[in-house]
């Protein structure tokens, strides 16, 4: 359930039914508040927001795919699947005006260090490989990725210049090829005011979008 006002003449803002026809929050008090009373977040030390850092997914048994020994070189990154930046939900990226602000086709980014350390040099072909699956995609090499993080923007097209992989001989997957889904127990409270199940607002959220992942330069030869 929304809670802006959705009209012609004016933007939408959250929050402009509660504050503006003076709606309750959904939550215990009907206000605004950061305090979670919930037994299950109070085990994990969670009833305020608090930093948590990244699982050891290696520990966890999620360790890429070991490599073939061709002597190609690879670097180990963190692999993040972020909101899209040229599509929404299933709109796809397939008609003109859409390839002319993207490559044409599904592309990695990566930082300028990681880059040097493989030999990728900005829209080359490269080949991600974990546990999980494999991609083959275009790099994009930005100054703006820090060193051992890499991005995938979900929805890419997937009928658009995806080649064979060379790892499996099939077409080199989508960006969910890399991920599993990983659900945290606090996710899964409900009957508790704003703690509740509902698709798209509170449930098990994107823990997956941090998988363990072999980049390497691939064949710039490619063949579909």
């Amino acid at each position: 359930e929304w809670s802006g006002k959705e009209g012609p003449e004016r933007r939408y803002a959250p929050f402009t039914i509660n504050t503006e026809h003076l709606k309750p929050w959904h939550t215990l008090t009907g206000r605004q508040h950061f305090y979670l009373d919930h037994e299950w977040i109070a085990e994990y030390g969670e009833q305020l927001p608090v930093y948590r850092p990244p699982l050891d997914l290696a520990a966890l048994g999620d360790r890429p795919r070991p490599e073939e020994g061709d002597g190609r070189r690879s670097v180990t990154v963190r692999y993040l699947t972020p909101h899209s930046k040229w599509s929404i939900h299933s709109e796809y990226q397939e008609n003109l005006l859409m390839q002319t602000l993207a490559r044409g086709g599904p592309v990695i980014w990566l930082g300028t260090e990681d880059a040097d350390a493989i030999g990728v040099a900005d829209n080359d072909w490269i080949e991600a490989v974990n546990a999980n699956g494999v991609v083959v995609a275009r790099a994009v090499v930005s100054h703006r990725m820090p060193t051992g993080t890499v991005f995938m923007y979900h929805v890419q097209e997937r009928v658009v210049n995806v080649p064979l992989s060379e790892t499996t001989g099939r077409r080199g997957g989508v960006h969910n090829s890399l991920t599993r889904l990983l659900i945290k127990p606090t996710h899964l409270i409900g009957g508790h005011a704003q703690l509740s199940f509902a698709p798209n607002y509170y449930g098990p959220t994107g823990n997956q979008r941090d998988a363990l992942t072999v980049i390497r330069r691939r064949s710039q030869e490619v063949t579909y």
